[in-house]
């Protein structure tokens, strides 16, 4: 196995968001690992649309925006652009709160209910995995716009 070969199954890994993978060649073993932080500790079935609000079990008011994909957060449409939202900031149902790029796909990540935005939980250029929390909104609920 050369060099090539192993930036190929790497590149595969990133692809696909595996942490690790073995390959055995020739009598020969590789074991290829790499950490990803902000890794969610557990996933929740979800379609892909774009966003997944997901009340915390121990706080009602609060909505989890969790992603649905794996690929690379980012808060601004370009690298020296305003963020789209940030802390504090009032959100719709329907607003964009960021993009996470997979397999060079920008996806915008929306807001599926109107609340304060009240955490923003990774950082710009993080890998992201599906359901790792992205943001934390506080609920508005019986307020009118």
């Amino acid at each position: 196995m050369n060099e090539t070969d192993i930036r190929k199954y790497a590149g595969l890994m990133q692809e696909l968001g595996l942490t690790g993978l073995e390959i055995t060649e020739d009598k020969r073993s590789v074991r290829l690992e790499r950490n990803v932080p902000g890794a969610a500790a557990e996933t929740i079935p979800v379609s892909v649309q774009g966003a997944l609000p997901v009340p915390s079990g121990t706080d009602s008011g609060y909505i989890s925006v969790k992603s649905s994909i794996v690929g690379v957060f980012y808060a601004a449409p370009a690298e020296n652009a305003a963020p789209y939202v940030a802390v504090g900031d009032h959100v719709k149902k329907g607003q964009t709160l960021c993009i996470v790029e997979a397999m060079k796909l920008m996806n915008e990540i929306t807001a599926e209910e109107e609340g304060i935005l009240s955490e923003i939980c990774v950082t710009p250029g993080q890998v992201v995995e599906f359901g790792t929390e992205l943001f934390r909104i506080r609920r508005t609920e019986g307020r009118s716009a």
